[in-house]
């Protein structure tokens, strides 16, 4: 069940979660970014302190305690489907992908769970012009997984071996 290749990519999405509680734990505490609201570091990158109530892109922003227990619960169900996934994949490719995607999900969660809302920080930006809203390393990690799963998808062709059946025959 454990093989080399789902065992590394589970240490890879602990890894992630430990990076992600790290930086925030600095953001928070001794870097004080909460008190400073805002800190320059460059014309297009600067660390600004976000209380995120949303999921992605600031989406279903809860409030209320209901809210925050359904948002809870969704990203948990969500990170729940990426371990049974990894659990039933073998390449190591797709399981960096999910481990990404889980290290960020698990990092996220912790945050709602202890805080209530999940702290964003990082602000990229060209002038006025955002590409993103304000996020965090856990955010950019699931991107990452996302791109990942989804450039193995499209660009890489398994071939079979002559005779043997096509995934829909299967």
């Amino acid at each position: 069940m454990f093989t080399r290749n789902r065992l590394a990519g589970f240490a890879l999405a602990f890894a992630t979660f430990g990076l992600d509680r790290a930086v925030k734990a600095w953001i928070a505490g001794p870097l004080a970014l909460p008190e400073q609201g805002a800190i320059y570091l460059t014309s297009f990158f600067n660390l600004r302190w976000t209380q995120n109530l949303g999921v992605s892109l600031g989406l279903f922003s809860a409030d209320s305690s209901e809210g925050k227990l359904a948002l809870l619960a969704m990203t948990g169900l969500i990170a729940l489907g990426v371990v049974i996934w990894m659990l039933r994949e073998k390449a190591l490719a797709e399981l960096s992908g999910l481990a990404f995607v889980l290290g960020g999900a698990m990092g996220n969660i912790y945050d709602r769970w202890t805080r209530g809302y999940v702290i964003d920080y990082a602000d990229l930006h060209f002038g006025e012009f955002r590409p993103f809203l304000i996020f965090n390393l856990a955010d950019a990690a699931i991107t990452l997984g996302v791109l990942i799963l989804l450039a193995r998808s499209l660009f890489s062709r398994e071939k079979r071996e002559p005779g043997s059946p096509s995934p829909t025959e299967i």
